[in-house]
């Protein structure tokens, strides 16, 4: 092959693109010149721990936004790579609801066997990409962090697989720079155990508020409380939490509600999402979308309308993620090698516009799990991806939602059966609320692991 192809980012999403080049290579196709750009010293993108906020070491902003103790909040067998189980990389089963150390170990367990990692460039960041018509490439600038060095490479195609979950979205609510505790986001949040014996309030209703909420209350917070915009999470919370509408302002220690109640506490932490944010992309190339299930201006959720040599992963909401990633990169790959033809630009446009119009009927989270499976096997049909029971892996969703709303802090402690393997998970030794320690070691740890049943 004599084109090149950079990727932006060493996470799960660029990750799976260098793997899906390195399957064709094993099948004997050519591949490109690949390089991938990655500001951080290691692989894993979001998947790495940083104590680090704000920027880091070299001034830029800090990507991550994992914080100590974090636990999968998803069955791990809604995520596993169809050509490398959990059960592979461990050999043996493994309990559902593994922590970060865990999640990493195996998303790093399947590039590290391939030798995909001398395509990266470590400690460079991507500062802008430019497009030139005349040429038909993309001048890709980079700075060296160590060496303190601006490079630009022409390539043919530019596939951002930066994430989505890095920027954050922080609203203003009047009287927040007078308030005499810790005001965070979530990007920000480190460590539940900052907030031992505090009155926390959470602002927002998603995921990231369910987590941080929980985990704070296992670390011991006192109280917990979550301010929604539109409506509350509705589980069934212990004593110590509550939900109230949206916060109006804050007067000393005392924050403010739409229906009149207040409270007194001792820290704010804004769990307010993230905003897609592209800033090496000029204003004709970025993606300009919210959240959503299927991102505006995406071809098939990847293909940049504006320019079909630009190709974004991972921008979607998620309730699929690793394997979507790789459905995604197999396709994307594919496009590249010629293996898929794309449409005219009208087709392209009018596909993307039935898929957002489908969306937005999705009426419940299990239309929203049965839309992003239609969608991965729309992805898959054409490609060469491992087969995985995508509609299997929807029903274990769904379980999963069902569980959640029966046992708010107990979910983590089902287990789940692999739709690759067919085994069983085991039960964790410990319950989720006992398990304080989320090292890898004491996870495998197996002394008194016991093997679930089909109820559990």
């Amino acid at each position: 092959m004599t084109f090149r192809v950079a990727i932006l980012g060493a996470g799960p999403s660029g990750l799976a693109q260098l793997r899906a080049f390195e399957a064709a290579r094993c099948d004997d196709a050519e591949s490109p010149e690949i390089v991938c750009y990655e500001k951080q010293s290691d692989w894993g993108g979001m998947w790495n721990y940083t104590w680090r906020t704000g920027l880091d070491l070299y001034g830029e902003p800090v990507h991550g936004s994992m914080y100590r103790y974090l636990w999968s909040n998803g069955p791990k067998e809604c995520l596993e790579f169809a050509n490398y189980s959990f059960e592979e990389h461990f050999g043996r089963p493994i309990p559902s609801y593994p922590p970060r150390a865990v999640l990493r170990d195996y998303i790093i367990g399947r590039v590290a066997k391939s030798n995909v990692r001398q395509h990266i460039r470590f400690n460079t960041a991507v500062h802008w990409v430019a497009y030139d018509e005349s040429t038909g490439k993309f001048a890709v600038t980079v700075r060296d962090l160590k060496q303190d060095q601006l490079t630009t490479e022409e390539f043919d195609h530019v596939i951002v697989a930066t994430g989505h979950f890095s920027t954050p979205n922080a609203p203003y609510f009047k009287g927040l720079e007078q308030f005499p505790g810790r005001v965070l986001h979530a990007h920000d949040f480190r460590d539940a155990c900052e907030f031992q014996g505090k009155n926390l309030l959470l602002v927002g209703s998603s995921y990231s508020a369910e987590d941080i909420g929980t985990q704070c209350h296992k670390y011991g917070a006192k109280s917990v409380t979550f301010s929604y915009r539109t409506k509350p999470m509705g589980f069934d919370w212990p004593e110590s939490f509550a939900e109230v509408p949206l916060l109006t302002h804050v007067v000393g220690k005392i924050a403010h509600f739409k229906d009149g109640t207040s409270k007194e506490v001792d820290a704010i932490i804004l769990c307010t999402g993230y905003r897609h944010h592209f800033p090496f992309l000029p204003n004709e190339l970025t993606l300009d979308t919210r959240n959503r299930l299927y991102p505006e201006g995406l071809y098939k959720g990847v293909v940049s309308l504006a320019n079909p040599k630009l190709m974004f992963l991972g921008m979607q909401d998620q309730y699929y993620t690793f394997n979507m990633f790789d459905a995604q990169a197999w396709y994307a790959r594919d496009i590249m090698l010629g293996r898929i033809k794309l449409p005219a630009e009208q087709a392209m446009a009018r596909d993307s516009r039935e898929w957002v119009a489908r969306e937005e009927q999705v009426a419940d989270p299990f239309e929203a799990i049965d839309y992003q499976a239609a969608y991965i096997l729309d992805l898959l049909e054409p490609t060469d991806y491992p087969p995985f029971d995508v509609l299997a892996v929807a029903d274990i969703f769904k379980e999963w939602e069902h569980h959640k709303a029966a046992d708010i802090l107990g979910y983590r402690n089902k287990s789940y059966r692999s739709t690759l393997t067919g085994t069983l998970a085991p039960v964790h030794h410990t319950p989720w609320m006992d398990a304080m320690d989320d090292s890898l070691e004491a996870f495998l740890h197996d002394k008194q692991s016991k093997p679930a049943t089909a109820s559990t």
